[in-house]
């Protein structure tokens, strides 16, 4: 695991080429994270015919070209662009869910989802419980990108996950990987939840592994230990995992050993899991892009303190975004970067 997720970060070239050459008669293909997405969309669409995508600039392919070749081969008729309006984006796709459809729909930069938060947390979300399980939106899927991206200031960096999290009635996936987000991205769309799939944007071009061809899914709701320690476990999401990573790494240098998983699903999130581990180490730390004020490793903590609190021999640590608005120049100050992962592990370790 520990291998894969540092093949993550190598640069190749874009995967923008047909997607029919995602169908060969090979059992896995080298892919990126956007074009593992892209190809979970071809079969999530030729699986079910009841399967629409839709967004603004979907129908070229998205500005991240995870919708290339959609259009051509399904038609205009179940992959169109809409108006640049993402309460009417998504209001509409929890009508068409609604309707026994399978509605997936991307907004473009995950900060421009609040304009569609009364629909997600009032609608959607509630869908199920006000009419008492005689009408749901569980075919409701909304991806989008988040999280850094090197360049993007504070309108398109934000990881808006916490929000959401919040909400009861809703399920909050986020990829590490390509592999992961294939089978992530087509259990969200066959769940019978409405599922916000979260994608690091970061990740798009740089995360590149062997992924199967055929149509898998992943189980939501089960965190994954992908790297086996003793010493301190840390747990993370999404783009963080490999920065993690490579501070795992450095510590073991150091002799710290340390357990790293990646929770996947926050929620409903897998807090056995973390628990099981924390039990046998002592020590938590949680990394995440987000504000810490309020981010969602605030509830890990809490939980975790809950469950463990006479197996801690440390006070939980979190290494995550300031609370400030996202900045542009001095982006390498406001992320959780390794160095600072490290210096928390040594800190915690050495209580």
């Amino acid at each position: 695991m520990a291998s894969s997720l540092a093949r993550s970060l190598k640069k190749i070239s874009s995967h923008a080429s047909s997607p029919w050459r995602y169908f060969s008669t090979s059992s896995s293909s080298s892919l990126n994270l956007y074009s593992a997405i892209n190809q979970a969309l071809h079969i999530a669409m030729d699986s079910d015919p009841r399967t629409y995508v839709f967004g603004e600039d979907v129908g070229f392919g998205g500005v991240f070209r995870c919708t290339t070749g959609l259009a051509d081969r399904f038609g205009k008729d179940r992959v169109f662009n809409t108006p640049l309006c993402e309460q009417g984006i998504v209001g509409f796709a929890i009508g068409l869910a609604a309707m026994g459809n399978r509605a997936v729909v991307e907004i473009q930069f995950a900060d421009y989802i609040f304009p569609a938060f009364d629909q997600i947390v009032n609608e959607a979300a509630k869908f199920r419980y006000r009419s008492g399980n005689q009408f749901n939106c569980g075919g409701l899927t909304i991806r989008t990108p988040y999280g850094a991206v090197g360049h993007g200031g504070h309108y398109h960096s934000q990881s808006p996950e916490a929000f959401f999290c919040h909400v009861p009635g809703l399920k909050v996936v986020i990829p590490r990987s390509p592999k992961q987000a294939k089978g992530l991205l087509l259990s969200s769309i066959r769940d019978p939840n409405p599922v916000l799939f979260f994608e690091p944007k970061w990740l798009y071009r740089l995360s590149v592994e062997e992924v199967p061809e055929h149509d898998y899914m992943l189980p939501l709701s089960e965190a994954e230990v992908i790297r086996e320690g003793s010493d301190i476990t840390l747990v993370g999401w999404g783009a963080q995992l490999s920065v993690m990573e490579q501070a795992c790494i450095d510590a073991q240098k150091d002799g710290i050993s340390c357990e790293l998983i990646d929770l996947k699903t926050l929620i409903p999130w897998d807090k056995e899991t973390v628990e099981a581990s924390v039990r046998k180490t002592g020590r938590l730390l949680i990394s995440h892009e987000a504000p810490i004020t309020g981010g969602f490793g605030a509830e890990i903590s809490a939980s975790i303190v809950e469950r463990c609190f006479l197996r801690l021999e440390a006070p939980v640590s979190r290494v995550c975004g300031l609370d400030t608005p996202f900045p542009l120049v001095f982006e390498p100050f406001y992320l959780p970067t390794k160095n600072k992962i490290l210096d928390a592990i040594k800190s915690t370790v050495n209580y």
